[in-house]
């Protein structure tokens, strides 16, 4: 105990030291005039332009990317790495909520634990001070402009972690190695640098729409078959949809997101796996052949056709015809280290709903349209 503070007086002497000789050095005393230019920068000034609390609660979309792009400005990181990494940050709050207590309905979905926040030897887990948080080697930032670094904050939140990883360079290898040191996890780092590519590639925040994996003009069928045993390479449970329908009917992206998987799988057979911004997996499976525009890493829409109905799979690659034709589809939720399946039929009996509410809708445009 007595060496501990020892260590913190020490500690503090140096700290007050280096105040002194940055107080009296103009070097240092022009490093602090950018500072307080950037406080001023992202601090009042910005908030009078930003979203009333009435339009924040209304269009959640709009007041993320009023941050992101207020960030972008002070850090320099693009708003669509910003939103990536608040996004990650989301989808592993929704799959591990008892671990990942945050404030309701936030704004930014970024949690960081207070050792981490204030520096792992900081003996005051409380700790705004951005001064000694930075003493401590703890990330917490001032990113508001109000001098204290708010671990309830939502800016200060994002603000941290986007400096933290960003310090480590502006190219898409630096971002990578900044994305590793920060997280430790290579799925991490490649599901951010995926949802940085959606949300650059479509400049928006909201893409989440959904449509359902076949057209539904076409002739299917299909129940909730999820948890039913499964014999081929042994005993299993099916973790998915089956929709039953002739070979060669479309199958469809469900969601905008990134080819992530392609090719055969010995169950699967031809098979397609698509990494949405949600961090959910969609599986399809039992394909008779893919369109030929489709490839690993591309990025796809919502309806836009990806293969065809087949019955492939249960061998060696090309084994088709063991049952009849099919798409089988499942969903799988990142969890950061692991995936876990869950009943899509839920979703799939929505996405129907909605595809054929739309579909009556541009029948009666079309109608008015031709008796106008």
């Amino acid at each position: 105990m007595n060496r501990f503070i020892v260590l913190l007086t020490v500690c503090f002497l140096v700290w007050g030291a280096s105040l002194v000789s940055a107080a009296s050095d103009p070097a240092s005393s022009n490093e602090l005039t950018k500072q307080e230019s950037k406080r001023n920068l992202h601090g009042a000034g910005v908030q009078e332009q930003g979203p009333h609390s009435s339009e924040v609660s209304a269009n959640p979309y709009q007041a993320r990317r009023h941050i992101y792009d207020k960030l972008s400005t002070v850090t320099g990181i693009p708003w669509y790495r910003l939103a990536a990494i608040d996004q990650y940050e989301r989808t592993m709050t929704i799959a591990n909520p008892k671990k990942r207590k945050t404030a309701s309905n936030p704004v930014i979905g970024v949690v960081v634990e207070p050792p981490k926040w204030v520096g792992m030897l900081n003996p005051d887990l409380n700790d705004d001070n951005p001064k000694s948080i930075q003493l401590f080697k703890g990330i917490g930032k001032d990113g508001s402009g109000d001098d204290r670094a708010n671990l309830n904050d939502e800016t200060d939140l994002l603000y941290s972690v986007a400096s933290y990883i960003g310090s480590f360079g502006p190219h898409n290898d630096d971002f990578a190695i900044g994305l590793w040191n920060y997280y430790e996890n290579s799925r991490a780092v490649q599901r951010i640098i995926q949802f940085a590519r959606l949300y650059e590639h479509f400049d928006r925040i909201q893409i989440n729409e959904r449509a359902f994996p076949l057209p539904v003009s076409a002739t299917y069928a299909y129940r909730s078959t999820w948890g039913m045993g499964r014999h081929y390479g042994g005993f299993r449970i099916h973790e998915g949809t089956d929709i039953f329908a002739s070979h060669g009917v479309p199958v469809r992206s469900t969601c905008f997101g990134i080819v992530e998987v392609k090719g055969w799988n010995r169950l699967g057979g031809w098979r397609i796996g698509i990494r949405d911004i949600n961090n959910l997996y969609h599986y399809y499976a039992h394909l008779s052949g893919y369109d030929k525009q489709i490839k690993q890493n591309d990025i796809v829409s919502p309806g836009q056709i990806i293969g065809w109905v087949g019955s492939s799979g249960y061998g060696k690659p090309g084994t088709s015809g063991k049952f009849p034709p099919h798409l089988h589809f499942g969903i799988y939720r990142d969890r950061g280290l692991i995936e876990y399946a869950f009943d899509p039929y839920p979703s799939l009996k929505k996405w129907e709903q909605d595809d054929k509410r739309k579909e009556r809708a541009a029948r009666k445009q079309a109608a008015k349209g031709k008796s106008s």
